[in-house]
């Protein structure tokens, strides 16, 4: 049976794109760019994520388009007889893990959808009561509960249709949307009276706070963002290699996801700063930059629900995208191990994700005593930092290896698959940067995830 295609070459881009696209652009890259020196830490940014993000995600197409399988099968269909194959069993356990919390965030995403733009949450909120509000929700499992099924099993439903009738025909104009979103609310930010306070804050080279802070920790963030923004070492973007056609060269196609990724990160920070100055708000790390700073920030605004309701819904499509993405690589793994229908794979994973849910939830609330990491970590922190911190990294360093090994896939493949069609072509001398420098940069990501749990 012939492999399904995308319909379209921007279909395809938008939803490789989607994968990449999800919270941590909204909320994480415009905290750290201001926290870090503006102007000066997206430069840094820019060239790691040439150096280490472009370069990753080549591989993973390749591997993708080449074999035309999910990482289910691809190590078996490029290489039979090797030993690589056993490395996809915790690869394929880190896109469980991913969306068994990032579907929880998800549903705390259509929970504010809903409640800001219908005004529930009341005006003239400050800080502490948003924050009461979101500590609500966290202490209620069973709305978390509720929340967290819709957008898993919508999601699911998307996937059950297939690449074409589902996937495709959902997420390209969610996508389109989702940038028409983000280019309207980056707009309205220049009528707002502290845009150029905000922007400046935001973009503006500040050695300050670069010294402050420290050049070598705004490295290590650098570094960091690039590698985790485009979620590569699970195989999830490699599943849409499958689904490509050869006309245009993989070093071409990655540059253009890594571009939309990076505007919506950027665009992003002309949102949410200009806002925050404009109604004297502290900006904070994490998710409260998203369920407490900017609920303030829009119960404060004249038609307030209106535009806070706006941006959760491009939040909640940025985050659905990514859900629909790595669910259909959990989908296509599925299928081709256990050689099983589409409605199948989608009915006993939706339970799976569901069930390993749990725990994450109930961690918030009747296991809040439960602190795996120490101090006051969740168990969702746990399973966020199995990922980030120790399958990503390893994941990205296997395909590294992968491609550059004799006894792997082998460099020569490599380049006469990325290669192959019109556009930006990847030179030979890359080689020694892979074997190299390249594993050296993800070693260091490693050791930084654990510098940073016990410092």
């Amino acid at each position: 049976m012939e492999r399904e295609q995308f319909s379209t070459r921007l279909g395809f881009l938008l939803i490789a794109a989607g994968c990449a696209i999800g919270l941590g652009n909204v909320w994480r890259f415009p905290y750290i760019t201001g926290q870090y020196g503006g102007a000066i830490f997206v430069i840094i940014y820019l060239l790691f994520l040439f150096l280490v993000g472009i370069p990753l995600l080549t591989m993973e197409l390749s591997v993708g388009r080449a074999s035309r399988k999910s990482l289910g099968k691809s190590f078996e269909t490029l290489t039979p007889h090797s030993n690589w194959s056993k490395n996809k069993y915790w690869m394929i356990a880190g896109n469980y893990i991913l969306m068994s919390f990032y579907s929880l965030v998800t549903g705390w995403v259509l929970y504010y959808t809903i409640n800001v733009w219908s005004g529930s949450f009341g005006t003239n909120l400050d800080q502490a009561k948003a924050g009461a509000i979101f500590g609500e929700l966290l202490s209620d499992p069973s709305s978390m509960f509720i929340c967290a099924l819709c957008v898993i099993v919508g999601s699911f439903a998307v996937c059950a249709l297939g690449l074409r009738k589902g996937v495709e025909r959902i997420t390209k104009p969610m996508m389109l949307l989702l940038f028409a979103i983000l280019i309207f609310l980056a707009l309205r930010s220049f009528t707002l009276p502290g845009f150029s306070e905000g922007i400046s804050y935001y973009l503006m080279p500040n050695f300050d706070n670069l010294q402050n802070q420290g050049i070598l920790n705004a490295i290590s963030a650098a570094m960091g963002q690039a590698f985790f923004t485009l979620g590569l070492g699970v195989g999830s973007i490699q599943i849409f290699g499958s689904y490509m056609n050869k006309k245009y060269s993989i070093g071409y196609e990655a540059v253009t996801i890594t571009l939309l990724d990076t505007t919506v990160a950027l665009l992003a920070g002309f949102i949410i700063f200009p806002a925050c100055f404009s109604y004297g708000v502290e900006t904070t790390q994490g998710p409260g930059l998203i369920f407490v700073t900017l609920v303030s920030v829009f119960s404060n605004m004249e038609y307030g629900n209106i535009w806070g309701g706006i941006f959760f819904l491009f939040m909640l499509f940025a985050a659905i995208s990514t859900l629909i993405a790595v669910f259909e690589n959990i989908i296509a793994i599925s299928i081709e191990v256990f050689n099983i229908s589409r409605i199948k794979s989608v009915i006993y994973n939706c339970i799976a994700i569901i069930l390993l849910g749990l725990p994450c939830l109930l961690g918030y609330n009747v296991l809040q005593d439960i602190h795996p990491l120490g101090g006051e970590s969740t168990i969702l922190d746990t399973y966020d930092f199995i990922l980030s911190k120790n399958i990503l990294p390893f994941g990205a360093l296997c395909y590294i290896l992968y491609i550059v090994s004799k006894r792997g896939w082998g460099f020569k493949s490599y380049m006469q698959e990325v290669n192959t069609g019109n556009g930006v072509k990847v030179p030979g001398f890359v080689i020694h940067y892979y074997r190299i420098i390249l594993p050296v940069i993800i070693f260091a990501l490693f050791l930084q995830g654990y510098v940073e749990l016990f410092s």
